[in-house]
């Protein structure tokens, strides 16, 4: 029996399993290590070592081997960290390998394990309670990790093990990264080492202010509600602090200026000089960069950033060598690299992310077309090399004289990993992922007048009949879908062969293109991206003639995408014929606050902007086919998004369908109802498009 693909998608987590990830390289370059399930349909975590001069692999932890029988238990907090991060994978699916190479260490089914890198031994330590996050010191000798709502530490021979912070109330955490960290800063961490491993700074949040609401399982009636702390737009955000705690116990708060800078958003501490924070206001239109004295707790402003929009949080500011200071920030339209003040990335490259700071450079990944990333060298002088090349998506680790590349094409749906040391022909580490049962055809094209980036796929074995066009954006802030990738399109090409032309399109918002690109989408959520799928659909429709047929357009998205799609016929039915919105943001009032007030300002000052990116004015305009679906257990798009908007649509006498899914929360990970999602949405499209309009 063939297994669809929507099934084999679901199995193999999208064609993730089986890819190496979490890279890291010793300070030596001598190894580089790596969680890689053993095939491409186990979800199962195990960490790998690769042997630079032999150019070979070898297993280092197996999940399997050290838990026998009794297989993987996972708290509630950690459930909740990986849903926040999105991570899907079960076993080993993060470490930490502290700055002498000697120590490795990890989290598994909520126990701590420690492996001796040189003897190659693992071995459970007895930590306190479920384990989150633990991480080595730089010296090798002691792990903290986060327990019970407690910092703890012990040392790697798995002695004296003690908390160094805990809770002075059930809503008080310390050492985790609060919600919104999570969920919205891309921050997961709520501790870091000092250099020496004498004392830490630590995240202590309380999360008593924050409103409760109820996360409930209609399908289990005898079970109650889970209660959970939500803050949404406009609403009290946890008390975030900062202190500075020595093994002893002793602690210090770290100073600053929480009034007006309420976000703790970035935390460096290297060895090259003091702790750096970066903070942000609650309106995020100003954020400060500050070093610390620890043992004082005060700061000192180093520099401050200002937009009239929003400040972005990017890569972390840190010293590097001769105490350099590194961050990025905006600049002539372009996100650049900053050294103590001075850009040293010109503009015609837009920053995405930090690889390493060295001596006399700064190597980073960047972009000049926003679908291509490449790692470039950027010289202290201004100078800029390029170390790939080509249509692809590149990203890169390094330690002492190794770096590793890794490569994603258009040619291939498998991507690279490639170990560069010296001048030798570079090794490449074993990509065991399940083989998708077809390769993607897909053009990358500019539409419009504004070149919207996006890709469109026929069926592959399509006879030039015209087609119902089928749009598949995200179309959400920051978020590209357009990368010269393979692999993102293999779901896309799967929607083309069931009868579609599908159009994957990035609109204002969605990064890569710059300052004015992303600030596009200010206070106008709803005008702005949907206007975009509409020119997308006006250029394909000019652009492919006669092999698409403008009179059935359909569209479908999950989470922003969902917002969109739900909108697309709600506000152009004249354009959009048909919609299926997964997990949809109705309400923006119902939204998380950081996320929200970034694009859309306060609710309570700015309530017509609320008003006018809100689904639920529009329900009596309904005048398309709309499916709603909705996990009932998902925590970050609350299931009352779409039950609002359904009862809106109730109220106006508009028709509809809604399909609520017991137990899934905002990712969708079961083999049989992703699958079974997957083709109820192609029947219900291909049901409402292919009628006679």
């Amino acid at each position: 029996m063939t297994v669809s693909y929507p099934r084999l998608a679901a199995r193999t987590v999208r064609f993730t399993l089986g890819v190496p990830r979490n890279l890291t390289v010793a300070p030596d370059g001598r190894t580089v290590r790596f969680v890689r399930t053993p095939d491409g349909i186990t979800r199962t975590g195990q960490i790998w070592e690769y042997d630079v001069a032999t150019q070979t692999e070898s297993l280092l932890v197996d999940p399997a081997a050290l838990l026998g029988e009794g297989g993987e238990q996972l708290s509630a907090e950690e459930r909740s960290r990986r849903e926040r991060s999105r991570e899907s994978a079960a076993g080993v699916v993060g470490y930490d390998v502290d700055a002498t190479g000697r120590w490795l260490c990890f989290p598994l089914s909520g126990r701590l394990w420690a492996t001796h890198l040189g003897a190659r031994s693992t071995r459970e330590l007895p930590a306190h309670g479920s384990v989150i996050d633990p991480r080595l010191d730089p010296t090798g000798r002691r792990i903290a990790y986060a327990s019970e709502g407690a910092l703890r530490v012990i040392g790697v021979d798995g002695e004296d093990d003690r908390a160094l912070a805990e809770p002075e109330s059930p809503t008080q955490t310390w050492g985790q990264a609060e919600f919104i960290a999570a969920e919205e800063m891309e921050r997961y961490r709520g501790f870091w080492w000092a250099p020496d491993g004498g004392s830490l700074l630590v995240e202590r949040s309380d999360d008593a202010p924050v409103p409760v609401w109820h996360i409930g399982d209609p399908e289990h009636p005898e079970r109650p509600g889970v209660q959970q702390r939500y803050p949404a737009a406009g609403t009290v955000n946890a008390d975030v602090t900062l202190w500075h705690v020595s093994l002893d116990g002793s602690r210090t708060e770290i100073q600053w200026d929480r009034e007006a800078f309420e976000y703790l958003g970035r935390v460096s501490w290297t060895e090259h000089g003091s702790p750096v924070l970066q903070v942000l206001s609650r309106d995020q239109r100003r954020s400060q960069i500050l070093s610390v004295d620890v043992e004082t707790g005060a700061t000192t402003v180093l520099t401050e950033l200002s937009d009239d929009a929003w400040v972005d949080l990017t890569i972390t500011p840190q010293y590097g060598p001769v105490g350099r200071l590194v961050w990025a920030e905006d600049r002539e339209d372009r996100r650049r690299i900053v050294v103590d003040g001075e850009a040293i990335s010109d503009v015609s490259w837009q920053i995405r992310g930090l690889v390493g700071v060295y001596d006399d450079a700064v190597i980073a990944t960047a972009s000049q077309e926003p679908t291509e990333v490449q790692v470039v060298r950027f010289g202290y002088d201004g100078s800029a090399t390029p170390l790939t090349e080509g249509q692809g998506v590149h990203g890169a680790v390094a330690g002492g004289p190794t770096t590793v590349i890794t490569r994603a094409t258009l040619a291939s749906s498998v991507p690279e990993v490639l170990v560069h040391a010296g001048d030798d022909t570079p090794g490449r580490l074993e990509v065991v992922m399940e083989q998708p049962p077809f390769h993607p055809e897909v053009e990358l094209v500019r539409l419009g007048e504004r070149e919207l980036r996006a890709a469109v796929l026929f069926p592959r074995e399509h006879d030039g009949s015209p087609l119902p066009i089928l749009m598949d954006p995200y179309g959400g802030p920051h978020a590209q879908r357009v990368m010269a990738s393979a692999r993102m399109f293999l779901e896309a090409q799967w929607l083309a062969d069931q009868g579609f032309c599908v159009v994957v399109a990035d609109g204002r918002g969605t990064g890569g293109r710059g300052h004015e690109w992303d600030r596009a989408i200010l206070d106008s959520f709803a005008e702005v991206t949907l206007a975009d799928q509409v020119d997308a659909v006006h250029a394909v429709a000019e652009r492919y003639g006669e092999r698409v047929d403008a009179s059935r357009v359909g569209i479908t998205g999950w989470s922003y995408g969902g917002y969109l799609s739900a909108l697309a016929v709600l506000a152009r039915p004249d354009v959009f014929h048909a919609a299926v919105a997964g997990a949809p943001v109705t309400e923006w009032r119902l939204y998380d606050t950081c996320y929200t007030e970034r694009y859309l300002g306060d609710p309570s000052t700015q309530p017509e902007v609320y008003d006018a990116n809100s689904l639920l004015p529009l329900a009596d305009r309904l005048e398309r086919p709309l499916m709603l679906i909705h996990g009932l257990a998902d925590d970050n798009v609350v299931a009352a998004h779409t039950l609002r908007l359904s009862s809106a649509l109730l109220a106006a006498g508009k028709p509809h369908t809604a399909l609520p899914l017991s137990g899934v929360t905002h990712m969708t990970p079961q083999e049989t109802v992703a699958e079974n999602l997957k083709l109820l949405q192609v029947d219900f499209l291909r049901t409402h498009l292919t009628r006679e309009r």
